[in-house]
């Protein structure tokens, strides 16, 4: 009988339908999701893809305010693909995959969604062209209105959300990119961007300016920043190349005290490295805008600020160099990582430049936090502080005080030799609250499970003991 069913099986293979090459088979092609992995954003970010590199080219007219590109986009399929998905907001005109003409659609006014004239195949590398023009500044999304520009620059700094106003992507932290950025204006205006400029080609009255930055990086951090720039470079002390720029619009002091302020950066990016390894980046140096901005941002080599500059602002964007450019959010909740890790980095550089110690310091804010021990800056969850929050004070000045508190738990040496081993474990990749939970835990040894779980998730305010890294109960 044995040899009889082995037959009836084979048969019944051979029927259509009851094979593996049905129409549920894995390797069948279907459309790419239109949602990305964040559930603060579900529509950052697309399913289906990887991209890995960007070559963005943009035309700009500062008096239509009017953006014409064309951004071709290397991808890798992570599944079978009937269509896949990008975060465009500007109108697009046509699309090619594999130098093919391929059908698009708009889901909503967020995606673009791409029909190629034929399926890719799981892991397949394939590469995408998008065309698009036309005007930034009246687009939103997420309730955002991110374009920034005037008669004479614009800057192309936010976060979360800043590249569906200029290019096509998968515009989530989780999937990074290396890219090459060319921006045609009239020759006469300067362009700043990320990495190290390439060229910059005359033709007539306007000039193409290239720009590359070789290591994976965010969409959000891919910066523009183009207009009447008064630019400097130089080398820090090591050779890393500086590019900076202060808008020639501001006021003649404005100008000064903001071009001082950025020649400092060389200095500041040398002594980070002394405290959180080598730098990640083929360059450094910042922009100083005359554009009304009310916050500082860490495109990836390239920050920007606006005219009030400041030491400690420096030091925070450069810190996130390390901390949110290299080593990137896993999910938009593990916004810590970035902004609690940078804002500890101002308490080091202060402590190692004439303020308080760290340990004064975390002394001075604790006693004067806790007085107010369930008061929204104890309660919000760091790990998971939600969408309207990912900003708030607490995830700052709380996450640094974490930090703080940790280092006097482990001891300093081995908790700046923590956050080296972090960056070179995590470089150029994405990492999560949990995973520097364990890591932590394992680099020193500790059993840190109650201590995050104060810090992190508490309900109050972490009691003042050794165990929470405290030298002092609340007065």
């Amino acid at each position: 009988m044995r040899w009889r069913t082995i037959l009836v099986v084979f048969l019944l293979l051979l029927v259509p339908g009851l094979s593996g090459a049905s129409a549920s088979d894995s390797s069948a092609p279907v459309p790419g999701a239109v949602k990305g992995p964040d559930p603060y954003w579900p529509y950052d970010g697309n399913g289906g893809t990887n991209a890995l590199h960007y070559d963005v080219r943009i035309a700009y007219d500062f008096n239509e305010l009017v953006l014409r590109g064309r951004t071709f986009i290397t991808m890798r399929a992570n599944q079978a693909l009937s269509s896949f998905s990008l975060d465009l907001l500007l109108p697009v005109s046509a699309v090619k995959v594999n130098g093919r003409t391929a059908r698009f659609s708009r889901p909503n006014r967020h995606e673009l969604k791409v029909a190629p004239a034929s399926a890719i195949a799981a892991g397949k590398t394939f590469k995408v062209e998008v065309v698009y023009r036309g005007k930034p500044s009246p687009l939103s999304y997420a309730g955002e209105h991110n374009w920034l520009a005037d008669r004479h620059e614009f800057v192309t700094m936010n976060q979360p959300h800043m590249a569906p106003w200029w290019f096509p992507s998968n515009d989530h932290p989780s999937d990074k990119a290396t890219f090459d950025i060319r921006v045609n204006l009239p020759k006469a205006k300067r362009v700043l961007s990320n990495g190290v400029r390439i060229s910059k080609k005359v033709t007539g009255a306007r000039a193409t300016t290239h720009w590359r930055m070789t290591d994976p990086m965010a969409t959000y951090l891919a910066v523009v920043a183009a207009g009447d720039f008064v630019v400097e470079t130089s080398r820090t002390s090591s050779g890393i190349p500086v590019y900076n720029a202060v808008s020639s619009h501001l006021s003649s002091s404005e100008r000064g005290s903001s071009m001082r302020a950025l020649r400092r950066s060389g200095a500041i990016t040398e002594w980070l490295k002394g405290q959180f390894g080598a730098y990640p980046f083929t360059s450094t140096g910042g922009v100083v805008t005359n554009l009304d901005v009310g916050f500082a941002l860490e495109n990836q080599t390239r920050p920007t600020y606006g005219p009030w500059i400041y030491t400690s602002v420096i030091v925070h964007e450069l810190a996130h160099q390390w901390f949110g450019d290299s080593v990137s959010v896993s999910k938009w909740r593990d916004i810590w990582l970035n902004e609690g890790f940078a804002t500890y980095a101002e308490v080091l550089f202060d402590a190692a430049h004439g303020g308080p110690s760290v340990e004064a310091w975390l002394d001075s804010f604790y006693a004067s936090a806790c007085q107010s021990p369930t008061s929204p800056f104890w309660t919000l969850k760091l790990d998971n502080p939600g969408a309207p929050n990912i900003f708030d004070g607490a995830v700052y000045d709380r996450g640094a005080m974490v930090l703080a508190a940790l280092r006097n738990r482990v001891g300093a040496v081995p908790m700046r030799n923590l956050l080296r081993a972090w960056v070179a474990a995590h470089r150029d990749g994405n990492a999560s609250v949990a995973q520097f939970e364990t890591f932590a835990e394992t680099q020193t040894g500790a059993d840190l499970d109650g201590f995050f779980d104060a810090w992190l998730r508490g309900s109050a305010a972490p009691a003042g003991t050794t165990q929470n890294g405290l030298r002092h109960a609340c007065p």
